[in-house]
């Protein structure tokens, strides 16, 4: 007898297991069922191989066919891969069928073990939904009623009435030893089921018999036409009999079956579920100082307006400061949100307002704005858009930072003596970043939602968060024990000790899962067929280092130099920079450290170096590279201090802005000159040091073969190539959205780039944000990149996406992704095809 071999293919181990394990049960082994699913990686199992699903093919092949079922994405994707390795005459004897992983791999085995052809058992599975559609009632006769064939007249035609018995009825098992046992038999057995009136369908059908919806005490009437129809009717009489070898005694179901939501007991309260974890503490509250306005009339309305001008710019400043902590400890993605509190700062709007207010009306600094921002505040309120109205918080955010400083108050004290769960009616982002998670270990609030910018930064400080709850808790003494858990939303207030022990083991696991990703993150970063890439570093102190390597980095893909040089009335001596390079490639102990010479220019001023005319586009000016070409003993100063650090360290330089080969030449011939002196003088440093260039300017892209031919490795910037490409300031909100690293244009710039490096046999890195966005992995690594540089607690989720992924499939996608026509259909691309840890 023909038997079509089975394969199932999930992102899921466990579940194609359980599906196999469901299916054999049907069919008693009688028919070759083999799994490929889940990936080898204990801490994200989650993902499929197109080498397994081979080796599952090829486990159950037969001349009748295979019949491969699904689940997602990337599954299809594996399969389809698959296929491509088997001999072109075996491939034609595989199909990938669309049904219902569950559903469909039942139908299948059953009509697998009654001897069906490959288009027969397709047929089945992919009918396997109509039949649970009929049952629930709804569609209404979906699967067509076969009609019995035309039998001698002479065939013994046998029938008998049935009452089921079992307590579920004919459900899956019954079902497949119903049909299994009709397939056994030549005669054709139709079955109805008279109780619900149903028509008569075919009882070697899976689906059909599944579509007659019987129950524990429906009759049925079985009919058998054919030679052997006394013994037909004989083995489906015993299986009832023997109920189906199924126990009618009570089905004693766990609580959890019943599905029933529990409403908070005594002491706890419900509330927005923002970040996951658990906390167990103290509470401490918080309460941000209240800045009382008083409005008056005021005669030097002048100096009024520079009082307003000196609060922004000092207000600019912590701002700035709290954007550059708050990059390294969440990244340049979240930290983007006080970038723009830096532009709500120069909205040329708002100032006008404020000192028209002043000038003309005579009002008093702190009244002025205070009315301008609760004019934008009200803006936010009144729009459509749900989550645009969250934003009024950032809107208040710096406005009250700079309200504070014209009252001459201080920053509030946020701070805390020991551990504990802060209590507030809300947190600002400003108030977030500030957080430190060893003390603070939960958020508890009275108003916020699971998208505020403060959510946000909870989630990527890992600080426990339950947002919304009732405002009782603001009424509770400094001191009060609390539990709260951040994935379901709940809160409990002096929680009883069972709380306490089951919250306790799920702190316990999920610090055990920490644990263990930041020891993955100390692993190389493999992918599934083999292919190592390099993770570093985006820093930009001595601190820095220390958690970047802490996290996992193999190196430091780019030391940003600028925090050298700013905040300083003089640029820093050779013997400062030559200090500060040491102490960082120190802490490396001899991992490679790239360098990037000074970024700063128009864009970026330094008080100290005049600026002789101001520039209309600075983001287009005199920057990067051009700026230290025109500086030449500035330059210098800095070549000397990093040749100097070389000696005994794997350290690299690379130059940013680069636009055209004479920039790279030039500054090479000025690095030669520093290089010489160092020899006269009998200094050391590494001869060999490597010079690569920043790629973030489109010229370079299109005359990448000729930079390669002059540096020794370059880096892609797809934070400024992708404004560069798109013609678009991500500042800008109007245009904000075109400034995407996914989009298909930019995806192709960085394609050109890699290919025309390595044609030249030269490495290429990436050092954007694009680089962390483990949504983008596989599109990076099928591109082909060497290395990946991110900022360092993003480097343990980004090892653990590559770890998921393979080169094939990453390659697949990326050839999918170049020809879609918008970033966004690139995201819903991979979305399809790759499924996220869990």
């Amino acid at each position: 007898m023909a038997v079509v071999g089975i394969v199932i293919v999930s992102h899921s181990k466990q579940l194609a297991l359980g599906v196999r394990e469901l299916a054999a049960q049907m069919v008693q082994g009688q028919v070759s069922i083999a799994v490929a699913a889940g990936i080898e990686d204990p801490e994200n199992p989650l993902g499929t191989d197109p080498i397994q699903v081979y080796e599952a093919i090829a486990s159950v092949f037969s001349d009748d066919g295979v019949l491969v079922l699904m689940d997602l994405g990337s599954a299809l994707l594996s399969a389809e891969m698959a296929i491509e390795f088997l001999p072109e005459a075996q491939q034609q004897k595989v199909h990938l069928c669309e049904a219902p992983l569950v559903e469909g791999a039942i139908a299948a085995v059953v009509a697998a073990a009654a001897g069906r052809d490959i288009h027969q058992v397709m047929a089945e599975a992919r009918g396997a939904l109509l039949a649970k559609a009929t049952q629930l009632g709804v569609v209404s006769s979906p699967l067509s009623v076969v009609t019995p064939t035309t039998t001698n007249i002479e065939s013994p035609r046998r029938e008998i009435r049935l009452i089921v018995s079992n307590r579920l009825g004919l459900h899956a098992r019954p079902a497949a030893q119903f049909v299994a046992t009709a397939a056994r038999f030549q005669s054709q057995i139709l079955v109805q089921n008279l109780t619900r009136n149903t028509e008569l369908v075919r009882g070697d059908s899976i689906n059909q018999v599944t579509t007659l919806g019987v129950r524990q005490g429906h009759e049925l009437v079985i009919t058998a036409t054919g030679f052997d129809a006394d013994e037909a009717i004989a083995a489906l009489q015993a299986l009832f009999a023997n109920n189906f070898g199924e126990d009618n005694a009570a089905l004693n179901y766990p609580p959890a079956f019943h599905h029933t939501v529990t409403p908070a007991t005594h002491g706890e309260l419900l509330g927005i579920a923002a970040s996951p974890g658990v906390a167990i503490a103290p509470v401490v509250h918080y309460q941000p100082t209240h800045i009382a306005i008083t409005q008056y009339h005021v005669e030097d309305v002048e100096a009024e307006w520079q009082r307003v001008q000196a609060a922004i710019h000092t207000a600019r400043q912590e701002i700035q400061a709290v954007f550059s902590q708050a990059s390294l400890q969440i990244g340049d993605a979240e930290a983007a949100i006080f970038d723009a509190q830096l532009l709500f700062l120069e909205d040329p709007v708002l100032l006008e307002a404020a000192k028209e207010r002043i000038l003309k009306h005579h009002l008093n600094a702190e009244a002025a704005w205070q009315a301008v921002v609760d004019e934008v505040a009200t803006s936010y309120h009144t729009l459509e858009d749900s989550y645009l109205q969250e934003r009024v918080v950032d809107v208040v955010d710096v406005g009250q930072r700079v309200l504070r400083l014209l009252a001459g108050n201080a920053p509030a004290n946020l701070h805390l003596e020991r551990p504990a769960i802060l209590v507030a009616t809300d947190l600002t982002p400003s108030d977030t970043a500030r957080l430190d998670p060893t003390k603070v270990l939960g958020i508890c609030t009275t108003s916020g939602s699971a998208t505020s910018h403060s959510a946000i930064i909870a989630r990527t400080l890992g600080i426990p968060a339950v947002l919304g709850v009732d405002a009782q808790v603001l009424r509770l003494a400094n001191g009060t024990l609390m539990a709260l858990d951040g994935e379901s939303g709940r809160a409990w207030v002096e929680p009883e000790s069972h709380i306490l022990d089951l919250l306790a083991a799920k702190q316990s696991a999920w610090q055990t899962a920490q644990h263990q990703a930041r020891t993955t993150a100390h692993q190389p970063a493999i992918t599934r067929d083999g292919r190592q890439v390099s993770i570093f570093a985006n820093i930009g102190s001595i601190s820095d280092v220390q958690v970047a390597v802490a996290s996992g980095a193999e190196g430091v893909g780019l030391l940003r130099t600028e925090f050298l040089y700013l905040d300083r009335t003089s640029a820093p001596t050779e013997e400062e920079q030559l200090a500060v390079y040491q102490a960082i490639a120190q802490v490396l102990d001899h991992r490679p450290l790239i360098i990037r010479t000074l970024d700063v220019g128009g864009d970026k001023p330094l008080p100290y170096l005049r600026v002789d005319f101001p520039e209309a586009n600075p983001f287009l000016g005199w920057r990067g590279i051009r700026f230290c070409l025109d500086h030449p003993e500035l330059f210098k100063t800095q070549l000397r201090a990093i040749l100097r650090a070389s000696v005994e360290h794997q350290i690299k330089i690379m130059l940013p802005m680069i636009a055209t080969v004479s920039e790279v030449r030039a500054a090479k011939v000025i690095l030669g000159e520093v290089q010489a002196e160092l020899n006269q003088a009998g200094i050391s440093f590494d001869a060999a040091m490597k010079v690569g260039i920043m790629v973030e300017v489109p010229s370079a892209v299109a005359i990448a073969d000729q930079l390669a031919a002059e540096v020794d490795f370059f880096s892609i910037g797809t934070n400024d190539l992708s404004q560069y490409i798109m013609a678009s300031d991500r500042t800008n909100p109007r245009v904000a959205n075109l400034v995407d690293a996914l989009h298909p244009a930019v995806l192709r710039m960085v394609q050109q780039t890699i290919q025309a490096a390595h044609a030249a046999g030269i490495s290429v890195g990436l050092c954007g944000e694009l680089a962390a966005d483990t949504l983008a992995t596989p599109i990076l690594l099928g591109l082909g990149l060497d290395e990946l540089s991110v900022n360092p607690q993003s480097i343990p989720g980004v090892k653990q996406a590559i770890a998921r992924l393979s080169i094939v499939e990453s390659e697949a996608i990326v050839a999918s992704a170049l020809q879609q026509d918008s970033a966004v259909h690139v995201r819903e691309l991979i979305s399809t095809l790759v499924i996220p840890p869990t």
